[in-house]
């Protein structure tokens, strides 16, 4: 016997509480017999005003993983998705998501999968071929995050040519950006010099904008909850292509 509307795949979701966008997000892309079960991180919807602030709520989310672990696994999902993209690349480079694989699965305490935006990012640029070499990123952090983005792009392959930091001033207000304000970022980052934008940041309300962008630029805009959840469902062979999202969903 198995899940009566999770018959295909039920997927454990872990994401801050103060995430508004990855649940909705996740349930619009999921095929039939695929369900998402939130599990939530507690943390304080605390301003961000300052680099130290921003570096505190990466902190803090952090420190919230086992906990949240613990209570998804209570449901007995089959696979694991990190709904958190910042916490994948801090420290530099695919060592801060290795070593995060590694405490979800002890913490799990079975053999599951995991699906983190550091792996789904990479995987998804490449779906779309070799020529995709230059990439600009759009993100809701603070400066301090762009050493961390840069390790990640040259660890995977890509060049970060430029980054949009829009800096917002706390957790929940990354959900308010405006469909205008992220269209404006996307110009802002794009130019001849660069094959796609790549947009961070879980609680980032892109993934219709991101499809409706590429277009009007003619080139791959790719949302990061679009990519993990894409990568989750390729990753556990299930095919099936949503559209409304982008090439990403539609086509690969």
């Amino acid at each position: 016997m198995v899940d009566a509307w999770a018959w295909r795949r039920k997927f454990g979701v872990v994401t801050p509480s103060t995430n508004t966008i990855v649940q909705p997000h996740y349930d619009a892309m999921a095929p039939k017999g695929v369900t998402n079960h939130i599990s939530r991180m507690h943390i304080p919807d605390d301003p961000i005003g300052s680099n130290e602030d921003f570096d505190e709520l990466i902190r803090r989310i952090d420190a919230a993983l086992e906990d949240s672990i613990d209570r998804v696994m209570t449901c007995r999902p089959d696979h694991l998705i990190l709904g958190i993209s910042a916490e994948s690349i801090w420290g530099g480079g695919l060592e801060p998501a290795r070593k995060i694989e590694r405490r979800i699965k002890d913490r799990a305490g079975v053999d599951i999968g995991v699906t983190q935006a550091a792996a789904a990012l990479p995987a998804a640029l490449r779906a779309f071929g070799a020529g995709i070499k230059r990439i600009a990123i759009v993100c809701p952090y603070y400066p301090v995050a762009v050493g961390h983005l840069q390790a990640f792009a040259e660890e995977t392959g890509f060049e970060l040519v430029r980054t949009e930091c829009l800096a917002c001033d706390s957790p929940v207000n990354i959900a308010h950006i405006s469909e205008d304000a992220l269209r404006d970022a996307i110009r802002r980052v794009d130019g001849e010099d660069i094959d796609a934008i790549v947009q961070f940041g879980a609680n980032l309300p892109m993934a219709y904008v991101a499809g409706e962008a590429e277009r009007w630029l003619n080139k791959p805009v790719i949302a990061v909850m679009t990519a993990t959840y894409w990568y989750a469902l390729r990753q556990n062979d299930i095919p099936d292509r949503m559209p409304g999202f982008g090439q990403l969903m539609e086509a690969h």
